[in-house]
Parts: structure tokens; sequence; C-alpha cells
């Protein structure tokens, strides 16, 4: 492993294999974890808003005429984005990116939270336009958990993707 680790740090992209699809999937599924905790029950606990995030992918299915019962609500969220999406964006486009520009100095964590800021932009300044819903979703409550909920999705896909490395 300690080769592949070399090879991995000396270029841009990862390999696209099988122990990286592992990585992603298990990175993947750590960090939706974290976030549907903290979105789902932590947050509703303190007062603040629930996040439904199987509710904003069945809008965007509704929006383009696609089956959106809850099954492809909860598909969509899990496994295309939390599974596919989200780790495969950090591998192959904003980790190569933030490491030509950087060099890779400042360890993980910094670009880990940058890059769940950037999701949470990405879902609830995006997605929710393109879904039909207002933009950011008119900064309420909800958009404010979802903020710290994208960032929490980041730093801990990163954080489980560092320890999965160093094996």
């Amino acid at each position: 492993m300690a080769d592949r680790d070399d090879m991995t740090a000396n270029r841009a992209l990862p390999p696209l294999d099988a122990a990286t699809l592992g990585q992603m999937f298990v990175a993947g599924a750590a960090a939706t974890t974290a976030f549907d905790l903290w979105g789902q029950l932590i947050s509703p606990a303190l007062g603040w808003a629930t996040l439904s995030p199987h509710g904003l992918a069945r809008s965007l299915l509704g929006s383009f005429g696609l089956p959106h019962n809850d099954f492809a609500g909860y598909f969509v969220h899990f496994y295309l984005v939390g599974l596919i999406g989200y780790p495969a964006g950090w591998l192959f486009i904003f980790r190569p990116a933030w490491e030509r520009v950087t060099g890779g100095r400042g360890g993980w964590f910094l670009p880990a939270a940058l890059y769940g800021f950037g999701l949470w932009v990405f879902a609830i300044g995006g997605i929710t336009w393109i879904a039909g819903l207002p933009f950011f979703l008119n900064f309420t409550g909800i958009t404010w958990v979802a903020l710290v909920g994208h960032v929490l999705y980041g730093i801990a896909m990163v954080a489980v993707m560092q320890g999965i490395a160093r094996r």
C-alpha cells in the first residue's frame, strides 16, 4: 500500500480503480451519515431546522419530469450524491485544482471545509434554483443548517479518506 500512496501523492488525479471507488464509497457513507445526523437529529434537537435532502432531490427529479417518489429522492441523495458525486468532485476536481494552486501546502482541513462550503453553494444556491425552489431557500433557517451540514460533510469525507490513505 505504501507504493500506491507514494504514486497517488505524486499524481494530480487518483487512479480510477477498485481501491479509489472503495475509498469514495466508505468516505461518502461516513460523511453522509454525519450530514444526516447533524441535519435530521442534532439540529432539530437544538430547536433549529431539519434538513430534508431527499426532498430537494425529489424536487429536482420532478422538475425534469422524472419519477420523484421517496425512494428516488433517497437514492439520489445517498447513492448518487453522497457516495459518488461529492467524493468524485473532491478527488477528481477540487483536490487536484487545490493542489495545483497551493502546491498542496496547508494540510487537508481547510480545503475540506472550503469544499463543503462549495457543496453548499452548489446544492442550496444552484440545485434549489434548478428545482424551482427559492434561491438559497430564501436564506431561512434551513439554509444555515445546510451550510453547517455541507461543511461537516466535506470535513468528514476528507478525514475518512486521509485515514484510509494512511493504512
